[in-house]
């Protein structure tokens, strides 16, 4: 049996456990059975997930004597919406699930948070199992609560906090990614490192180019830190009131973008963040907030990993920056009609501030779109 780690989220009586390592989901039986009040999961996964890994998981629950049914979704963006949840929460009621029963999220943050969500409105709240197979979704979407779809207005905008029963991350899933999925998920990697640790940071530096090659132990080692770093800011600020705030980090400026960009392969969400941080971080510079060598370092290790890092590198028209700003006012963090940015300081040193001045953010959009030319 694989060696896996453990990552605890205490929440008192929903604490709950984070599973991270290889061939996770051949022990999926054995982790979900104690959660279980009959031997039967109902499983929401995706198209390309149920084709690459449905039958593994299905074994895995199997050996502990789990019987499944699965409902597989259109991959992409689109399925989070009215209609997809329309779809899985009938799909849930027509098999009966009920409320002391447990819904499996297999997929990657689309997946994760549709499933999570129509598990938290189905008969007013049933449980339910993350089992994320990407990289973005290992190391953030899955772990928190954060449940929900998107708006046409904009995304995430309709949800609800819901806690998962636990979170099985297998690394070895991570293999079947393509190359620009992997780097979107890394968006999210680097996004730990920029807003609380810059000792993890420079370890992405030296690390990273390992880590997107494959490398096991580099893996593991960044999948369990940034689990741990959210598991301690949820576990402290579990509905967003403060400190949580801070996990939005380029996610501000990335969700202008993706809305901008019609949630469609011209941008994807890691790489909308990966983008936001960097805009993040020359917005901070601007405003004297913080020395000009931090962005210049996040753009050079974004760079050195083969990422979109500026405006010029999403394809297509995008919005002039009023246009950019007033997406951004649609963003669910904003509060009392203002837009709350989190700004830095230095790499691994972030806050939020509530009151920016749109002036400074308009300039900084202005020139980067100017780069576009």
């Amino acid at each position: 049996m694989s060696e896996i780690d453990t990552v605890r989220v205490a929440l008192g009586a929903r604490a709950y456990d984070i599973r991270i390592g290889a061939g996770a989901i051949a022990q999926a039986g054995a982790l979900i059975a104690p959660l279980l009040t009959r031997p039967r999961l109902a499983i929401l996964t995706e198209e390309r997930v149920a084709a690459l890994h449905l039958p593994a998981l299905e074994v895995g629950l199997a050996a502990a004597g789990i019987a499944t049914v699965a409902l597989a979704l259109p991959a992409g963006e689109a399925t989070k919406g009215w209609r997809g949840l329309e779809t899985a929460v009938e799909w849930l009621i027509a098999e009966r699930v009920g409320r002391d029963d447990l819904v499996a999220a297999f997929g990657g943050g689309v997946i994760g948070d549709l499933g999570g969500f129509a598990a938290a409105i189905l008969r007013r709240g049933v449980g339910f199992v993350q089992v994320p197979t990407t990289l973005l979704a290992q190391v953030d979407s899955s772990v928190g609560g954060k449940t929900g779809i998107n708006s046409p207005r904009g995304k995430n905008l309709i949800g609800a906090f819901h806690q998962p029963r636990l979170v099985l991350a297998d690394i070895g899933l991570l293999a079947s990614l393509a190359p620009r999925d992997f780097l979107a998920g890394y968006g999210e990697v680097v996004k730990y490192g920029l807003l609380g640790d810059a000792t993890f940071f420079t370890w992405l530096e030296a690390h990273g180019p390992a880590l997107a090659a494959g490398d096991a132990v580099a893996r593991v080692h960044a999948i369990r830190r940034c689990c741990e770093m959210k598991a301690g800011i949820v576990a402290r600020d579990e509905t967003e009131q403060g400190e949580r705030a801070l996990l939005n980090l380029g996610h501000t400026f990335g969700h202008a973008l993706e809305a901008a960009t019609g949630y469609s392969a011209r941008l994807l969400h890691g790489e909308g963040v990966a983008i936001g941080c960097a805009l993040a971080f020359e917005v901070s510079a601007a405003l004297g907030l913080c020395p000009q060598e931090a962005p210049s370092r996040v753009g050079a290790h974004l760079a050195a990993m083969g990422m979109k890092r500026r405006l010029a590198d999403i394809p297509g028209d995008l919005p002039d920056a009023d246009g950019l700003l007033a997406l951004m006012e649609q963003d669910k963090k904003v509060r009392g009609g203002r837009i709350a940015f989190v700004l830095a300081r230095d790499i691994g040193a972030t806050y939020v501030e509530p009151d920016a001045d749109l002036g400074v953010v308009r300039q900084v959009l202005a020139e980067a779109l100017a780069g576009r030319a």
